[in-house]
């Protein structure tokens, strides 16, 4: 028991002290010392180790602060690599990711709409193209997937626009590829791009991302940690009902969020095919375009205050196809926000675009892998 408690120390002190060096661009082993309040020699013995990995390396001398020059670390961005998937609505993206978020290969393929068995074929030969490209080590796979998503059992409950009804797909994946695999909602992968690479996030901060597509859902992060409820289901505010006797939902309800406010939605209410002729309207001063839009807005942003008014979150960033009708849509999402929030939470409220497209998805899904503890990066634990 002796050793175990040992043992379980001494991969808390490296995790620490990985996550520090990942942290920064580059650090010295007395600033990793300083950050995570382990001794000097102890930062020393686990940066000697992770040397010897292949993890981190030195990259010459920093500024003194008294006495000699620093050597200053960095993680070796390219020593391993994880695929991530994002399963959106018309199209399967899965990119092989380095430890800095870097996209070294993309294969993307369309997908048709209610066919789950060929849908999963599709991921089959993502994956397959992925691994021939022969960039290794990759030490996991992580998955952003549509629909209410149980992370812990590695299965899609329901994905409607697929037609999966719990489809054991972490299992699938690993049995298959013989990797470890992560199975998360889109929204929450997405989430977590925008936590980790959207570049001015506390590694601590309380933030909630929402995505808006063809379908919406948000990603809620407490403390720096990605909140996903008892079930799994955290955030999924698409599916809530907004207006009494609205339109038919493809979740059985009526009124549901994504019927007004998703990119779909807009579409169908507009009669266009695709987002780009909506926004030159939009931009053109379409009466008819611009009512819809405004009306998209406010709906949303009334959802927006129920979180707010739960969760008292004072940063939200919102991302998804919806986003390009830019900052005046996002203006208009604010005022109803703030219209129906209580003022004194609100009025502390930042609002703002996110700054990742689809690559959200696909990094968030495999940096997920990593987010509780760095064992997929080793050989074995020792």
């Amino acid at each position: 028991m002796k050793k175990a408690t040992h043992q379980q120390t001494k991969l808390h002190n490296r995790d620490f002290i990985l996550r520090a060096i990942f942290g920064h661009e580059s650090i010295s082993r007395a600033e990793v010392a300083r950050l995570t309040n382990l001794t000097r020699a102890t930062v020393s013995d686990v940066v000697n180790g992770l040397l010897e990995e292949g993890l981190v390396q030195e990259v010459g001398k920093g500024v003194s602060i008294g006495g000699k020059n620093p050597i200053m670390l960095n993680i070796v961005a390219d020593s391993r690599y994880m695929v991530g998937l994002n399963l959106a609505q018309d199209k399967f993206v899965g990119a092989i990711v380095n430890l800095r978020g870097e996209i070294k290969a993309l294969v993307e393929l369309p997908v048709p709409d209610d066919d789950g068995k060929k849908a999963l074929e599709l991921i089959y030969q993502i994956l397959d193209d992925l691994v021939e490209k022969n960039i290794t080590p990759i030490v996991g796979i992580g998955v952003g997937a549509p629909g209410l998503v149980n992370t812990k059992a590695g299965l899609v409950i329901n994905a409607v626009n697929l037609d999966w009804q719990d489809l054991p797909l972490g299992k699938l994946l690993q049995e298959k590829y013989h990797l470890p695999v992560s199975i998360l909602n889109d929204s929450q992968a997405t989430a977590i791009g925008e936590f980790v690479y959207g570049g001015r996030h506390a590694h601590d901060e309380n933030l909630i991302v929402v995505n808006v597509k063809h379908g919406i859902g948000s990603g809620i992060f407490i403390n720096g940690r990605l909140f996903q409820g008892d079930g799994g289901g955290a955030g999924e505010i698409g599916h809530v009902v907004v207006q009494e006797n609205g339109e038919l939902c493809r979740c059985g309800k009526n009124g549901c969020l994504e019927t007004i406010s998703s990119a779909r939605a807009v579409l169908r209410q507009l009669g266009m095919h695709s987002l780009d002729e909506a926004k030159a309207a939009y931009e053109a001063g379409d009466e008819k375009t611009l009512r819809v839009v405004k009306n998209t807005a406010h709906y949303l942003g009334i959802s927006l205050a129920n979180l707010i008014g739960t969760l008292n979150i004072q940063k939200v960033i919102i991302t998804g196809d919806m986003t390009r009708f830019g900052t005046s849509w996002l203006a208009e999402v604010n005022n109803s926000m703030r219209n129906a929030a209580l003022a004194r939470l609100s009025d502390n409220t930042k609002l703002e675009l996110g700054t990742l497209d689809f690559r959200g998805c696909i990094l968030g899904a495999s940096a997920f892998l990593l987010l509780e503890n760095y064992s997929l990066l080793f050989k074995q634990d020792s």
